[in-house]
């Protein structure tokens, strides 16, 4: 199994209201994959309770069955949309850590 686990930093320009609804539709548009990406087992995006200690607004922690998996979840259509209509025009950094999970 590999795990790909990305935090975001959103626009600082978004108001309160914005960043919200924007989380939100982050959060329903990865978490809404499951089920239609090959290899792709889980998906948590955490957006709430982060406290001021954090330098990143939001995380997706993610469970895919091979590196070969987290390959073709990269390009696959349904996470392309998601990706460029939910999260890339809202974000201004991404820090990903990809690994794989030994038995």
């Amino acid at each position: 199994m590999v795990k790909h686990v990305i935090l975001w930093t959103l626009n600082p320009e978004l108001t309160e209201e914005e960043k919200q609804n924007v989380k939100a539709g982050i959060k329903a548009g990865l978490e809404g994959l499951v089920g239609k990406v090959p290899g792709l087992i889980d998906v948590k995006v955490h957006i709430d309770g982060r406290l001021n200690s954090s330098n990143a607004d939001v995380m997706l922690d993610s469970t895919l069955e091979s590196a070969e998996a987290l390959a073709g979840y990269a390009k696959h259509p349904e996470h392309v949309v998601v990706a460029n209509g939910k999260v890339r025009p809202y974000t201004i950094q991404r820090s990903c850590l990809d690994f794989e999970v030994k038995d």
